[in-house]
């Protein structure tokens, strides 16, 4: 791990980047140009004394997860990418393989939808960044290793977690659409990709997905109307759209309700309860 060189590409692409360039506002009057390092921690989901020991060359060598979601806070090209793990003491990612780059534009998306809940996932459902009120609807998924990063991974291998914000007489719609998305993925990657590593691990954990994965039901699931059941709020009924990427590896997935209806009021209130937990967080 080389910490000068880590610490000198941090900083100058902090400094290289405005709050406008990742959907913060300008705030106070700025002493220094750039973000500041709470700024880059606070999109990293980090904490900000973990992001200063970095930059001041004095951090531990930060794990593979942990470089991506710095890598995607600088909006960092894969080029750019593959050199901060380089330096950081690890191998670059495998671009053909590699799971949780996201794009710049569509993060810059991301960016711009404050008020509602936004977030990026894979063919393999797992969340790759979320904004503020998709962590206070489905809770922040940023800290999850391995597969436990997979929604259809913790549906069936943890479903005391995944399925409470589901009504109990949708749960068999959702659990049959999380197999045929998985089964989509297998026929686009293939008998020797993650996919098929992760049709292995279910059919060994949950006797419920090897039922549905016989009935050899194939479909993309992104657009969806569906309720979904805060612990707060109450009961939200949202509609589902996805922004797919080029090679449609990746999809931004929103959820918004029609204007002027209770459940658009229930999406302003999580946005506010988004910005408290963030907040309270920081405090922390």
């Amino acid at each position: 791990m080389d910490r000068a060189a880590l610490a000198d590409f941090l900083v100058r692409h902090r400094e290289a980047l405005q709050p406008a360039d990742v959907g913060l506002s300008e705030g106070p009057r700025r002493r220094a140009p750039g973000l500041r390092r709470e700024e880059v921690a606070q999109l990293a989901t980090m904490s900000t004394d973990y992001y200063t020991r970095l930059e001041q060359r004095r951090g531990p060598q930060p794990s593979t997860q942990m470089l991506g979601a710095v890598a995607r806070a600088l909006r960092l090209t894969p080029d750019e990418r593959d050199y901060l793990y380089r330096v950081a003491g690890h191998d670059a990612p495998d671009r053909a393989t590699a799971t949780d780059y996201v794009a710049p534009a569509l993060l810059r998306v991301l960016d711009r939808l404050t008020d509602t809940p936004a977030f990026v996932l894979d063919a393999l459902g797992q969340t790759l960044v979320q904004n503020g009120p998709a962590r206070a609807l489905f809770g922040d998924v940023g800290h999850l290793t391995g597969w436990d990063r997979s929604g259809v991974y913790r549906w069936f291998v943890h479903p005391e977690d995944e399925r409470r914000l589901y009504p109990a007489a949708d749960r068999d719609r959702q659990g049959r659409a999380q197999v045929a998305s998985l089964r989509a993925a297998l026929g686009r990657m293939g008998p020797r990709s993650r996919a098929a590593e992760l049709v292995r691990e279910l059919s060994a954990r949950s006797p419920e997905f090897v039922r549905l994965w016989a009935d050899h039901e194939v479909a993309r699931r992104f657009e969806d109307h569906k309720v979904l059941v805060h612990p707060e709020i109450g009961p939200i009924e949202v509609d589902c759209q996805a922004l797919l990427t080029e090679d449609e590896s990746q999809a931004l997935l929103v959820l918004t309700a029609p204007p002027r209806t209770e459940a658009a009021s229930k999406l302003a209130l999580l946005a506010v309860l988004g910005t408290q937990r963030l907040a309270g967080a920081e405090a922390r």
